[in-house]
């Protein structure tokens, strides 16, 4: 079944928190989206992929700003859950830019001509939590360390409750520095019920810190043992300078010049490891379609065998 698995998911990559960089404009307004996605695409090998699936019945957990589901790629497709950082009461939290670009990605139907994810017949479970929405790397000082509390934290309830409402994939285009227990509680619970949990390792690569330690410093949920961690290579394949390079690094995927879906209409590029994120989370839709009892951690091997570009030693963080 790993064989098989793995010629689909030669859906990827280019191998050689949120996790997001500063947007751009496209640069050819003129030139329809799904032409500017194509380079996208063609470095998952997504057009193979969906001849055996699209993603249909799988939903992924997106956690993140809340997505709007009245954008027309997503329209229909979209189940709010209640706001995570609420733990009392529940609440619907507000759209955001940000969190509905990653659905988008991963789940996008290209209605009109418009934007296409990579797995465009599965379904969103949008999970909100504070995120900020232009997010950058190195915020906090990841020398400080993250009070260790018994207190579920507003990940952890949204990694179970993903778990307990049907996603088969929960998509984390975010990060901080520090890891919980209660998540890791949280992650362990989610592998055990067969769900695929992908995360941006962040946008440190160009830190003080890694720049001091030949190394970036660790992001969770990242950094968990059996979460999928994703960094971002541009077009040519090769590692994005602001990439976070550690151990937590399983696969690189397209997060430069990254086409994304604008909550307002229109389109525009994006860079970091949450672009990056989203679409190894899309891929993980299209193996889980094609193999719902597929584990986890079998999922994250395909992923890794499949990917282009392996060194020769068979791993390198870099």
């Amino acid at each position: 079944m790993l064989t098989a698995a793995k010629a689909l998911t030669a859906a990827l990559l280019a191998l050689t928190a949120p996790a997001a960089l500063p947007h751009a404009a496209l640069p050819h307004a003129a030139v329809p989206v799904r032409d500017q996605q194509k380079w996208v695409l063609d470095a998952l090998n997504i057009e193979q992929a969906w001849t055996v699936t699209k993603g249909k019945n799988v939903t992924v957990a997106v956690v993140d700003s809340g997505v709007d589901g009245q954008v027309k790629e997503l329209r229909g497709r979209v189940t709010a859950g209640p706001d995570m950082t609420a733990s009392a009461v529940e609440r619907q939290a507000k759209p955001g830019k940000h969190g509905t670009a990653m659905a988008a990605l991963i789940a996008g139907s290209g209605a009109d001509e418009g934007l296409i994810g990579v797995a465009p017949e599965s379904s969103i479970l949008s999970l909100a939590l504070n995120v900020d929405e232009d997010p950058g790397g190195g915020a906090i000082d990841p020398q400080q360390e993250e009070e260790q509390t018994s207190l579920e934290s507003p990940l952890a309830r949204a990694i179970r409750y993903a778990t307990n409402h049907g996603a088969k994939v929960i998509s984390m285009s975010i990060g901080s520095y520090g890891p919980l227990r209660s998540e890791r509680e949280a992650v362990s619970y989610a592998l055990g019920k067969g769900v695929v949990l992908v995360a941006a390792v962040g946008n440190d690569g160009q830190t003080k810190y890694a720049e001091d330690n030949a190394t970036s410093y660790w992001s969770f949920p990242a950094g968990y043992p059996g979460v999928i961690g994703v960094a971002a290579v541009d077009k040519q394949g090769k590692r994005a300078t602001f990439s976070s390079d550690n151990l937590s690094v399983l696969v690189a995927a397209p997060g430069v010049g990254v086409p994304i879906v604008k909550r307002k209409g229109g389109y525009e590029l994006s860079e970091g490891t949450s672009s990056a994120t989203a679409l190894v989370a899309g891929v993980a839709a299209l193996v889980k379609a094609r193999y719902p009892t597929m584990a986890p951690e079998q999922v994250g091997q395909a992923l890794a065998a499949s990917a282009r570009g392996r060194p020769a030693a068979g791993y390198d963080e870099e």
